[in-house]
């Protein structure tokens, strides 16, 4: 009878532990874990709204903030669910990965140009002078260029230390990208992209590296996501558009960038929008995954908490969390667009939302 006891106890043990694999279990239901990884521009958008999803009985999802490159890279070698970035993948990009990738926007940032100098807190900007001082050639706050742009302005007589992002990052990209749309010398010296040969200053890794380094040395100046800038109150420059006017970077000036026609793959930048009312350094901020799902050891429950995640974290709920931590929320043609793109993801060529 003892044998036949601990028989039974061992048998309902094994059940136990099998239920269990994969992960840790809720009740009778098996938790599903996510992995994913990439830039830190939407990461605090990304970090709590995932929290929240979790804690209303989706997925637990780990993500890291490696940079958009390193997010690009983790979905390339298949070892993330998915990934994110604020710089969509070019054609030649596409071409080098395993499989069909797809764009889902999941929210509008932008790049603010963050600074700290001492007794200023209204700074503006020109196109020419952000060439002019991230190219290395003006090289102190008092510079007559920055004297004429800011009129009143009582400006120290210190040395610029421009900070930048060592890491592959869409960040840079996206400032990048503006800046090759408004300064021939900056296309010609540096081009676009997610890690560029900077000619001056110090490199600091992912948002909170440049913004931590920013906040701490008096004279620096560098770019960073609006967010970042916001949590820490660290000043940021008014950034004269392609209208003439300065613009302050609001979620407001974002949304007025955003107004832009989407291309079926919503491969845009919004850079340098002719709207007179918006911020001149905005962008949307993508999730990247593949459209067949089945690859490496993912199960079919895997792939479709990914898509319904991705799904929800481009709904209505999801965007009210963006707009909560400074994030603008995605047009109503970006979120179609994103819906339709979800719908076409598959799992062993089968549709995963039905």
């Amino acid at each position: 009878m003892k044998k036949q006891i601990f028989i039974l106890m061992a048998a309902m043990a094994l059940l136990l532990v099998s239920c269990g694999g994969g992960g840790s279990t809720t009740g009778k239901q098996k938790q599903i874990t996510l992995s994913a990884a990439g830039a830190t521009f939407p990461q605090p958008f990304y970090n709590l709204a995932f929290k929240k999803y979790n804690e209303a009985g989706g997925p637990l999802i780990n993500y890291g903030g490696i940079g958009s490159g390193g997010g690009i890279k983790s979905l390339r070698d298949q070892i993330v669910d998915f990934a994110a970035t604020d710089a969509y993948l070019s054609d030649a990009e596409l071409a080098e990965m395993p499989g069909e990738v797809v764009h889902i926007p999941t929210c509008i940032g932008a790049v603010v140009i963050a600074y700290n100098l001492p007794g200023v807190t209204d700074l503006q900007l020109t196109p020419e002078l952000l060439e002019g001082i991230f190219l290395g050639n003006i090289k102190k706050w008092n510079d007559p260029k920055i004297l004429a742009a800011n009129p009143g302005l009582a400006v120290p007589d210190m040395e610029i230390t421009v900070v930048y992002r060592s890491d592959g990052s869409g960040t840079t990209y996206i400032f990048s990208d503006y800046m090759s749309k408004v300064s021939p010398a900056w296309k010609a010296q540096l081009g676009t992209g997610k890690a560029l040969n900077w000619p001056a200053g110090i490199g600091a890794k992912g948002n909170p590296g440049v913004s931590g380094t920013i906040s701490q040395s008096q004279g620096s100046i560098g770019y960073i996501g609006y967010e970042y800038a916001f949590a820490q109150k660290i000043p940021m420059a008014k950034v004269m558009n392609s209208a003439g006017l300065f613009i302050e970077p609001t979620l407001e000036s974002f949304t007025a960038a955003a107004a832009a026609e989407m291309p079926a793959d919503t491969r845009v930048m919004l850079t340098n929008s002719p709207n007179p009312a918006a911020y001149p350094i905005t962008s949307f901020t993508w999730i990247i995954m593949y459209k067949e799902l089945a690859y490496g050891k993912h199960s079919s429950e895997a792939a479709e908490a990914a898509v319904k995640t991705v799904k929800w974290l481009t709904g209505e709920e999801a965007q009210a969390i963006a707009t909560s931590v400074h994030y603008a929320a995605l047009p109503q043609n970006a979120s179609l667009q994103a819906a339709e793109l979800l719908r076409g993801i598959t799992y062993q060529g089968l549709t995963v939302l039905r």
